[in-house]
């Protein structure tokens, strides 16, 4: 068994995919002391991405390897394909389009080794203007806390301190981002986890494509009694819209848009909707549907 299982889903995102494969390598070499391996999931991209990962095996065959598709299968199914091969105690879900920074292995898992109650972690992801990627630091959402992030309360009022807590639940904007602190869902950039709970948990949920996924895994996690940590003592530079959502409307992005929206119909669907009277999920589905046409 090796002690950890880089998993890293790619689809049409070559040049950035190298950059991201090269940082993991970087990092797994400054801690010799972890066994590592790491699995690319290649959902069938057209970009010349089958090239450049052919070269990686080649070079680095010992602990890289490759799971070809045939066909796009989402972000949670490929993911599910590489859990199913894993070697790894522990495993690093790692979006294609995140540059590790500064990322010792060995802290990581000694710190899980050490904190049997915590199921999952994630780092301080940063965007490249070195702000703060607030996906990576969500509280689970609920019909207030989207209401209060979509209207922009959140934005308006999450620099007040009184009113922070209240106003910016959607993404903690009360906690201190240079703390270790336990939030309800980090993203899917980077996802820190034991292989035994994704083994109770089953994995993603591929009922979504891509998007969603992290927040209904962090979800299950919790319910199963660990908490979610928020572990700044690393960064990773997360090169948000490179492999996902973008804003613009070609068919690609159209589609991709629409994966985004769905996922939050089938967030709510499956862990809210039973416990709200019927006319407020369809006022709930209204107000989404709003949203992705506006």
């Amino acid at each position: 068994m090796k002690d950890l299982s880089v998993i890293i889903v790619s689809y049409n995102t070559k040049n950035i995919t190298q950059k991201s494969l090269d940082s993991v390598i970087k990092s797994l070499s400054q801690t010799p002391k972890v066994k590592a391996e790491i699995i690319i999931v290649d959902n069938a991209s057209t970009d010349g991405s089958t090239e450049l990962l052919q070269r990686y095996l080649h070079k680095y065959s010992d602990f890289i390897s490759i799971i070809n598709n045939s066909k796009n299968v989402g972000f949670s199914k490929a993911n599910n394909e590489a859990i199913e091969v894993s070697q790894g105690k522990y495993i690093l879900f790692l979006n294609s389009d995140a540059i590790l920074q500064d990322v010792n292995f060995e802290d990581l898992i000694y710190y899980l080794d050490k904190n049997d109650s915590v199921g999952a972690l994630t780092i301080k992801v940063l965007l490249p203007t070195g702000k703060i990627d607030w996906a990576s630091h969500r509280g689970t959402p609920n019909i207030w806390r989207s209401l209060t992030y979509f209207s922009k309360l959140e934005l308006l009022f999450s620099h007040v301190p009184k009113l922070a807590k209240y106003f910016g639940g959607y993404h903690l904007k009360h906690l201190d981002l240079n703390t270790i602190h336990e939030i309800d869902s980090p993203s899917g950039a980077f996802y820190f986890t034991r292989k035994e709970i994704l083994n109770k948990t089953g994995g993603f949920d591929t009922r979504f494509f891509m998007y969603g996924e992290d927040l209904d895994l962090s979800y299950r996690i919790k319910k199963l009694g660990y908490k979610i940590i928020y572990y700044p003592m690393f960064t990773v530079c997360h090169l948000k819209y490179r492999s996902g959502l973008k804003r613009g409307l070609t068919s690609t992005e159209k589609q991709t848009k629409n994966y985004f929206y769905e996922a939050m119909k089938e967030f709510y669907n499956k862990h809210s909707a039973p416990h709200h009277p019927r006319f407020i999920s369809k006022l709930v589905h209204l107000l989404i549907n709003l949203k992705k046409r506006f």
